[in-house]
């Protein structure tokens, strides 16, 4: 695979993937209560654990784009 097509390719995923998280961002602060209702109710957590369990997965989220995505996206660029 060429350099620039993996450039790229990383490129449209990291937009995407950004995308995705501020959506799931705007999500949770939009309709916590509701949300927050219906997964204490699956899982079987208090609200506070549910609140703590949004922050921790857009968190890991966020590194994960950061690392998989625009760390390698970053260093393409910077090579070529």
């Amino acid at each position: 695979m060429a350099l620039d097509t993996l450039t790229t390719f990383l490129g449209w995923t990291a937009l995407i993937n950004i995308i995705v998280l501020l959506l799931s961002t705007g999500m949770v602060l939009a309709v916590r209560e509701r949300i927050s209702k219906i997964h204490a109710k699956l899982f079987g957590l208090d609200q506070a654990d549910i609140g703590r369990a949004y922050f921790q997965y857009l968190a890991q989220y966020k590194i994960a784009i950061l690392v998989f995505n625009i760390a390698p996206y970053l260093a393409l660029r910077t090579i070529s």
